[in-house]
């Protein structure tokens, strides 16, 4: 539970050094620019981001049977809960909300908005929330929900999985489907006629802009922190004694504690060469219940149930130059649009120039441009922001933001390893939900060109370096 910062110098006759990051909730990629000079051009550099919680899918764990009827025929599938193990300490409990799409084993996940994932354009995601917040595990005495319910016999813990999975499932993939225990389909009947619009909830840890600029001998900032934990621990940067670089409050004083609300700004000597910085906070908090995990491979999109006391963090990356432009360039995964949004900030005295997808576009200092690029769904996607002196920035990953019922109607889909069953044949539980769920390969073919996948999300951003001196940061 500390926040650590590590100063990067960057140097070479004031030429442009690229710090880049790959954030994991929904602000996908971002890279802060020191100076306008020659952009790299050898060196990938990457510095890794995330807000939230991050963590590996373990199986499914509680769960029953359900039936899905499409065209095709009547399909048998697991339905329950699943448990994710958390990044540094927690539990988390989980629904899918793609019913058609594969869970991959040891699949790992992070936490996002709903923008970033099918939520985001679903009009029914604010019942889904609801309904998770009215049923099992949220509601752990069975009794009390089969009698709200009023459910005929006794519902366990299988059944009360089952029924909200299937309750979640209508409402996400707007699929014919039915829990095959009487009891289960009750629950699950009640939870789709009682569900009531639910605003989404806020992130567990996340710092607001993802990404500041400046110059150096100036406070800069502030940083935001959004949280809903107690507190979280500031630490100085690990080469404060060198660096000169340091975490303080809005009056100059060192921080060591933070909350919600709380502003950071970062303190960067007067003479400090251009350069950048990483600030990470961490917290252990309850992660909200509906909040949206995505992957890192094309693996069903979760959402969370519960949540143990669990490890989150959250990072910014803060650059400075003495004189030229100073972009900061961070992107998201825009569902609602089917498109990358990519936003160039100038905090520097010069305009900033720069080249996106056969458009060219100035910034000029003191302003900043969003650049929506139209991307296709499940599609791997590759462009390149570039500016002056060979700057180059490439953007690589994949949208996710339909579910497979949106996107091919109710069919259910053949993919490799087991898939869901017909209702004639007995089920094979895999420990991983049958809708589609594979420990094989994943089905998507083309994702080797992304350095990382990151689900729904996820964008990778490749630092290149055209100096061909060596310099490492």
């Amino acid at each position: 539970m500390s926040v650590s910062f590590s100063a990067r110098r960057l140097r070479g006759r004031g030429s442009a050094r690229l710090a880049a990051g790959t954030l994991v909730t929904g602000l996908v990629a971002t890279t802060v620019l020191a100076g306008a000079g020659t952009a790299s051009a050898d060196d990938p550099g990457t510095m890794p981001q995330q807000h939230g919680a991050a963590a590996t899918i373990d199986g499914l764990k509680t769960y029953g049977a359900a039936v899905i009827h499409g065209p095709a025929g009547d399909t048998q599938v697991s339905a329950g809960l699943f448990e994710m193990s958390v990044e540094g300490g927690g539990m988390l409990q989980t629904y899918c909300v793609d019913i058609h799409t594969p869970t991959q084993q040891d699949a790992k996940y992070h936490e996002t908005s709903w923008s970033g994932t099918s939520l985001g354009t679903n009009k029914d995601a604010g019942r889904i929330l609801w309904i998770l917040e009215h049923s099992y595990p949220q509601v752990n005495d069975l009794a009390e929900l089969a009698e709200k319910a009023d459910v005929q016999g006794q519902l366990t813990e299988q059944d009360a999985a089952a029924g909200t999975q299937v309750a979640i499932w209508r409402h996400s993939d707007g699929v014919d489907v039915e829990a095959l225990d009487p009891q289960a389909e009750q629950l699950a009947d009640y939870l789709g006629k009682k569900a009531r619009d639910t605003a989404e909830p806020e992130a567990s840890l996340t710092l607001d802009p993802p990404v500041v600029a400046g110059r150096p001998g100036e406070r800069l900032g502030p940083v935001t922190v959004r949280t809903d934990a107690r507190s979280v621990t500031v630490s100085p940067p690990a080469d404060a004694a060198t660096s000169g670089v340091r975490i303080v409050d809005a009056k100059g004083r060192p921080v060591t504690t933070a909350g919600n609300g709380s502003k950071l700004y970062v303190e960067v000597p007067q003479d400090a060469e251009a350069g950048t910085a990483q600030l990470t906070v961490q917290a252990a908090t309850s992660v909200p219940v509906g909040r949206a995990f995505v992957s890192e491979s094309r693996s069903q999109t979760q959402i969370l149930a519960g949540s143990s006391e669990s490890t989150v963090s959250a990072t910014a990356v803060v650059g400075w130059a003495g004189t030229g432009a100073i972009p900061a360039v961070s992107a998201r995964e825009n569902c609602a649009s089917g498109a990358v949004d990519v936003t160039v900030a100038n905090e520097g005295d010069a305009a900033f120039a720069f080249e996106l997808a056969g458009a060219e576009y100035t910034v000029e200092a003191g302003s900043s441009h969003t650049v929506t690029v139209p991307l296709n769904e499940d599609q791997p996607y590759d462009f390149t922001v570039e500016g002056p002196d060979g700057f180059q920035q490439r953007f690589t990953g994949m949208l996710d933001c339909r579910t497979r019922a949106a996107e091919t109607g109710t069919t259910t889909q053949t993919l490799t390893g087991p898939s869901p069953t017909p209702l004639s044949a007995p089920v094979t539980d895999t420990n991983l939900a049958e809708t589609g769920a594979s420990s094989a390969t994943p089905w998507i073919t083309g994702t080797a060109i992304a350095l990382v996948v990151l689900g729904g999300a996820g964008l990778v951003f490749t630092r290149r370096r055209q100096d061909a001196s060596g310099d490492n940061g």
